[in-house]
């Protein structure tokens, strides 16, 4: 049984502490990852792209976050003495079920050159990790692979040729770094059908390389319920009897406009991702208290996940500040996945710490939870 997890993504980091990002616990300035350790944070998530920059090397923005990048912040995270999940999207950019583009190195790739490459890729950056002191604990292969990775060979309902891309993931990380958990992310966490059928393509039709942790994001604006929740995480720890972690989850603590730190014109920025409808979803005001009482119940779903296989979760980019100069794309971001602006912050007000950097009350509720 793994540890149970305190964890925080905060792949963004590098970046924005470039642009003048600072972090204060009780009004003193910190490191942040010294700040998350005092809470109780055990673990870091990194997200990992492989080439996110134009051929002339602009770069595409939300933490731009290339091997050398990531590998700064690994360090980091292994120096503090905590555990570090490392996120492969097998791809320049997001990965994500509306999304999965294969990296532009490997745009002509078929699927046996696509199955090779991902073997090879996550071998080689799995050695650099290694060999530069930055050992990941836990390996997640493939980043919200609901609809699949690598599209469009890779895209649902060919789950033959996902499980084959994963699987060679999976032995890379095996062959490397035999003592790695490793975990298959899905989104939509309140969907049981969808996890269901998914794991059962994966596991039991196209017998897929064996794996420890069924990874799951959850988003009470986008997911469903609470209860969806509970019913799924109890349905598919029983089913597939794998050990269940929630990688991905934020609240909001507020729906105050954050315009002027971003100094963005009106027509350039994104704004925030939880809309008015979608906070009416949501049965917790977006209040510094409502994110206390949101993080006491959902911690509650997974204390009651059968025979203790609820081991915890990943706050999503918990210290993402929108400072001038961080988004979720660049210019040339957009170009390259061929979508329109604006672009700027849109998860500011889903953090663990206020715009001005200081930390929120939902760190000590994080910081008080005794597990079982």
């Amino acid at each position: 049984m793994i540890e149970y997890i305190k964890g925080m993504d905060i792949s963004s980091l590098d970046e924005v502490e470039r642009l003048g990002a600072k972090y204060y616990d009780k009004g003193e300035r910190k490191d942040l990852i010294e700040i998350l350790k005092s809470y109780g944070t055990n673990y870091i998530r990194l997200r990992l792209w492989n080439d996110p920059k134009t051929p002339d090397g602009k770069p595409y923005g939300a933490g731009n976050t290339d091997y050398e990048t990531t590998l700064r912040m690994a360090k980091r995270v292994k120096a503090s003495g905590l555990g570090f999940l490392l996120d492969f999207h097998y791809s320049d950019f997001w990965a994500d079920p509306g999304k999965q583009r294969k990296p532009k190195a490997w745009a002509d790739y078929g699927a046996d050159e696509l199955e090779k490459a991902v073997y090879e890729f996550t071998k080689e950056k799995m050695n650099g990790f290694i060999n530069e002191g930055a050992v990941p604990d836990m390996v997640q292969v493939g980043n919200e692979v609901t609809n699949g990775l690598l599209w469009p060979e890779g895209q649902v309902p060919n789950y033959a040729n996902i499980a084959r891309f994963i699987s060679a993931g999976i032995r890379a990380v095996k062959e490397t770094c035999p003592s790695a958990k490793i975990m298959i992310h899905l989104d939509n966490g309140g969907n049981n059908e969808l996890y269901k059928k998914w794991f059962d393509e994966y596991i039991n039709v196209n017998k897929g390389e064996d794996f420890d942790i069924i990874g799951m994001s959850y988003y009470p604006f986008w997911h469903g319920t609470l209860e969806d929740l509970e019913y799924n995480m109890n349905d598919i720890a029983k089913r597939f009897g794998k050990e269940l972690v929630i990688a991905e989850v934020s609240m909001g603590f507020t729906t105050e406009d954050y315009a002027e730190y971003e100094k963005l014109s009106p027509e350039n920025r994104k704004g925030m991702a939880t809309k008015p409808a979608l906070c009416e979803k949501v049965p917790f005001p977006m209040t510094k208290e409502g994110q206390c009482d949101f993080m006491k119940a959902f911690l509650k779903v997974i204390e009651n996940v059968p025979e203790n296989k609820g081991r915890g979760f990943f706050y999503w980019e918990a210290g993402w500040l929108p400072v001038a100069g961080s988004g979720w794309a660049t210019d040339e971001a957009l170009a390259y996945i061929k979508e329109k602006g604006p672009c700027g912050n849109e998860w500011a007000n889903q953090a663990l710490f206020d715009y001005d950097g200081n930390a929120l009350p939902a760190l000590e509720v994080i910081r008080e939870y005794k597990p079982r």
